[in-house]
């Protein structure tokens, strides 16, 4: 590694040996205004869970660590105002803890709060959407902060105004609304089975469970978690699909659309535990790519094609990346980050 480069080993879940020109841990909003002097490429990391560090990354690297709770209530909610820094599953431990119901649907999602609105974090039926209320950022360009209401934030699947055209805005807070009438969500995977005994605490106990049983811990394995977005289909071909796999799981989506299970599509494919290099696709969750050890950037990236095109092959469903991949100045994909290869 070059006398000037900055491991970035603690700040990706996946485990990759890459650099970057410079790291910055953001701790104060005071260090804000020194911040916004910088003029090269940058890129600000929660947790790191979401990330796939295709190259060395040739600019300056912000890990947000600020952190802060203010809750306020009113008649009907709570409000809660949190910072970008906070990590998302202590965040609902705490609403748990404090009697402050409706996130335990998105417990163990790794993460932080600033990183969640990017996203639209979701799992198990519920999506951060539901619950946020506005979220404030600073523009890197101008050093303006500016509030987002939940409409301006364009939420979509896996998808929100700051990975497109807000992609240089920091996420400095976010601005949560929970309803005290509280109503479970159990119309996905494990949680119907706990029908008019649903609690908001066994449902937060169950999606742990769930999660833990399926998903590799990145302490553990080096991992980002799903890998793959689940696809979304028109009615006829999900109908034809699954007159040719009956037993293929098939959930509603927007506009008419029909939403397929990745995993069970890659799992149906044959590719559990698949090993390019040192990556492979994880034995209990296909939707997973792992890090069994030594794993590059490259190993990684040549798997996620050749799942993609195995899928594509058996099913006619081309599978699109959940992790945001980064490049040498920033967001890439994964077909420009194979060119780099060739």
């Amino acid at each position: 590694m070059p006398s000037n480069a900055h491991s970035l080993l603690s700040y990706n879940t996946f485990g990759l040996k890459q650099e970057a020109d410079e790291v910055v841990i953001l701790q104060h909003r005071e260090q804000l205004a020194e911040l916004i002097r910088y003029r090269g490429p940058r890129l600000v990391v929660g947790g790191g869970s979401n990330l796939l560090f295709t190259a060395t990354f040739k600019g300056q690297v912000v890990v947000n660590r600020l952190t802060g709770i203010e809750v306020t209530e009113t008649n009907d909610a709570w409000r809660l105002k949190v910072e970008g820094g906070e990590n998302w599953h202590r965040l609902v431990c705490y609403c748990l803890e404090r009697g402050m119901p409706g996130l335990e649907n998105l417990a163990l999602i790794p993460g932080t709060a600033g990183a969640a609105p990017i996203q639209n974090i979701g799992a198990y039926g519920v999506e951060l959407s539901r619950f946020c209320e506005q979220v404030e950022s600073m523009d890197w360009h101008s050093g303006e902060t500016r509030l987002w209401s939940a409409d301006e934030c364009a939420f979509g699947y896996r998808d929100s105004v700051f990975k497109h055209a807000a992609r240089h805005h920091l996420i400095l807070s976010i601005t949560l609304r929970l309803p005290k009438v509280w109503r479970p969500v159990l119309g996905y995977g494990p949680l119907a089975a706990l029908g008019e005994d649903a609690t908001a605490r066994r449902v937060f106990e169950l999606v742990c469970a769930t999660r833990r049983a399926k998903l590799p811990d990145p302490a553990e394995l080096g991992n980002a978690g799903s890998f793959f977005k689940n696809p979304k289909v028109s009615q006829a071909q999900a109908d034809a699909l699954q007159l040719a796999w009956p037993e293929l799981p098939l959930y509603p989506a927007e506009d008419g659309l029909v939403k397929l299970a990745a995993g069970w599509l890659i799992d149906q494919a044959g590719l559990k535990g698949t090993r390019v290099g040192g990556a492979a696709v994880h034995q209990q969750q296909a939707l997973v790519l792992v890090n069994r050890g030594g794993a590059t950037a490259e190993d990684v990236l040549r798997l996620a094609a050749l799942v993609r095109e195995r899928v594509s092959d058996r099913f006619g469903v081309m599978l699109e990346p959940e992790v945001r991949m980064i490049g040498p100045q920033g967001e890439t994909h994964l077909d420009e980050a194979l060119s780099w290869l060739n």
